[in-house]
Formats: C-alpha cells, structure tokens, sequence
C-alpha cells in the first residue's frame, strides 16, 4: 500500500471521536448456568427494590418470581451455582416455612378439580377476573324486537288420499320426462296445482290464499302437502327462501292444456299451439344472449310448423329447439300471444335479419327473458292475475304493479 495512502487510513481512525469504529469482541454463547443467574438476578432485583420477597396475588410477573424462587430453593444443585450471588440470603428457608412449602405441595397434588366452581375459585392468578358479573349477562346484541303472529309448522294430512294419486302421477310423468326437474329462481312461480320439490322430498300446493303487497312483495297463505303424508299453512314467501337454498320446480305436463284441463270433451275445440322455442343460430351476436327465446302461436303442430326454421326470418334464418309447448281449447290464442308480447314488450328483440333473397327483417317474436318468468307468465294469464303484475326487465322478475 502507497505510504500516503496508509497515513489518510491511520488519520481516519484516530478522528473516530464518537467511537464509532470501535469494535468490541463477541460475548461467548450463553450456558445453562448463566441463564440462571441471570433469572435469580430478577429475583434479586426484585427484593431489592421492595424489600420483600415476591408473593402471590399482587401480579402475574410477581407471582412468575414467586414461583420460581420456590423452585430453586427446591433444588440443591441450582442453589449451589446460585450461592455467590445471594446478596440477600434469599436461598435460605427457615424450618417453618419449609413445612409450609412441603405442606403446601402436598395440598397442591391431591387437590381435585370437580366443578366450574372449582376451577374458578383456584384463580390465584386472577387470569379468570372479569368485569362481567354474569357470563349469561349480553351485551352490544340488539334485541329481536318484531316476531310474527303466527309460525307455520308442518302436521298430519287428514284428507291425504285425496292428493296421494297426485304424487304417484307425477313422478310418473318425471320419470317418462313429461315433466321436469329445473332450478327455482323466483318466488312468482309458486302457484296452485304446481309441485315443487323440497330437501328431496315432493310437494303439491294445493291451495294459495289471498294475496298481498308486502314491502313490495306479493306475499300468501299456503296450503301444502308434502309427499310423506305431512302438510304445512307456511307463506309463500317462506317457501320460496327454502325452495331457493334446498329446492327445485316441477315444470307443467309438456301436454298440459291451457283451459279448463280436467274437462274437456268432444265438444270443445282445440284451436292451435302456443309455443316457447331456443334458438340454435350460429350467429355470434345471437349466441351472446342470455334467456333468448321465442314466444309463437302455430295452428299446426309445432314440430311441423319448424321445420323449415332456417328459411324462416322469423326464426332468425336459424334452426330452432322445442322448449315448451301450450295446447289450446275454447279461446283464442292469437289474444293470449298478444298479451305476453305486450308483457315482455320492453325486453323484445331487436335485431335485423334477411332472408336468401336478402331482404331485411326485424322479428318481433323473440324475447330476453328467463324462462321461468316466461312460464309464470303464461299461468297468470290463465287464471286472469296478469292485470295485477308486471314484469321488471332490471330486476329479471315478475313483480306486483
């Protein structure tokens, strides 16, 4: 090294006022009997600055230093490596008081534990102290202040046999596939004669009471019985938050009749199909829709009236699916089309189709809409109630006007 260069390093160091560069060997690793020492120096400190020996039930650190100077005393060899530093001779015990200790050890080994009481009252350290008087005592928990009038629980069906055909019919139907099982997503789909299926177990509302506007809800009495031979009074409201959580919905027979189902004769007419069908386009525009289906009437049986669906502008150029299928007797069902177009008007498609001589079309006949709500629909317009509801395109519900 240069000799100037090793006077500028020399200079550094001597002008290390604060010490800074001094450099203290490492202390060796700690043993046993230093760790020791260092715990009984606590001790010492201890008595030191009180002028007593710790005690219990002063503190937990108090009672820590107690404990732990018992256990030295106990012990011959730690009070050997100890001696020197016993400022205070607190190593020594008296004859008295190691009857106590012994005494004491004694009562500590055989006493038992029974009951809560026990355990609370052997608190020494007051770890269990609380400002509580009672632990039954609740705070900070608001209240239940409204309950209903009346909870619906399930009981014996008396009139059972008058329902129990119902059942067996019905898992017929679910087993050929005439009926099925779908997800249940809005409470507006339970209404009379429909069957639902809950925790597994099927159910049939036979009857629905009068309904009422609660908190912008529709809300009823119901009448259900339930597979197992049990019935329930519960609301429909209740019904739907089970239905949603543990249930499913029975679709309609795919052959059901839209009028006066149980009674017709050769005397009535039957005036065409109303029909639900699922696009099978390949436009990607059409195919980003969610809920896109048609709502159509055919005097004719559907399967035929489709089958030509890619020709036809009014089926978006563009093979089709069954969905559903509504056969009609003694009304008009052009009328009844209408009026769930005017119902889902605010949800219709609006898109520009040409046919193969590429004219432009606009079909009016397609809806965005969930097919539940597109059935509920259908059923409120066959017992009069659509006049009371209104469908919520935001919301995706059927909701009362």
């Amino acid at each position: 090294m240069d000799k100037n260069n090793n006077k500028k390093l020399l200079d550094i160091f001597e002008d290390d006022e604060l010490g800074l560069l001094d450099v203290k060997p490492k202390s060796s690793v700690t043993n046993e009997d230093d760790r020791l020492v260092v715990s009984f120096q606590e001790i010492v400190d201890f008595y030191k600055i009180n002028n007593r020996e710790p005690e219990l039930g002063s503190s937990v650190k108090e009672a820590s230093l107690y404990y732990r100077l018992k256990g030295i005393r106990d012990n011959e060899a730690k009070k050997n490596t100890l001696t020197e530093f016993d400022a205070y001779d607190l190593l020594k015990i008296e004859d008295d008081e190691k009857s106590f200790v012994e005494t004491e050890k004694t009562f500590q080994i055989n006493k038992e534990m029974k009951t809560i009481n026990d355990i609370l009252n052997d608190d020494d350290f007051g770890i269990l102290e609380s400002g509580a008087e009672n632990i039954f005592t609740i705070e900070h928990v608001p209240k239940e202040t409204t309950m209903p009038d009346y909870v619906a629980s399930r009981k014996s069906c008396k009139d059972f046999e008058k329902y129990e055909h119902l059942f067996i019919q019905c898992q017929v139907d679910l087993a050929s596939g005439e009926r099925k099982l779908l997800p249940f997503k809005n409470e507006q789909q339970i209404e009379r004669n429909c069957y639902y299926v809950l925790k597994g177990v099927l159910l049939y509302v036979a009857d629905v009471g009068k309904r009422k506007m609660e908190k912008g809800k529709v809300n009823a009495r119901l009448r259900c019985i339930f597979e197992n031979g049990t019935e329930s009074d519960m609301l429909l409201r209740s019904l739907s938050a089970e239905l949603y959580k543990h249930g499913r919905r029975v679709t309609e027979h795919v052959g059901k009749l839209l009028n006066e189902f149980n009674n017709i004769s050769e005397e009535d007419e039957e005036t065409g199909y109303i029909y639900i069908l699922e696009s099978k386009s390949r436009n990607s525009e059409i195919q980003s829709i969610n809920n896109l289906f048609k709502i159509g009437y055919s005097k004719i049986r559907v399967e035929e009236r489709i089958k030509k669906a890619e020709q036809e502008p009014t089926y978006l150029m563009a093979p089709v699916s069954i969905v559903s299928v509504y056969q009609c007797y003694n009304m008009n069902p052009q009328k009844l089309e209408q009026l769930l177009h005017n119902f889902f008007g605010n949800t219709c498609l609006n898109i520009d189709v040409y046919d193969n001589k590429g004219l432009r079309h606009t079909p009016r006949e397609w809806f965005i809409a969930p097919l539940p709500i597109i059935e509920q629909a259908i059923q409120f317009i066959i017992n009069g109630e659509i006049i009371n509801y209104k469908y919520d395109s935001d919301r995706k519900e059927i909701i009362g006007k």
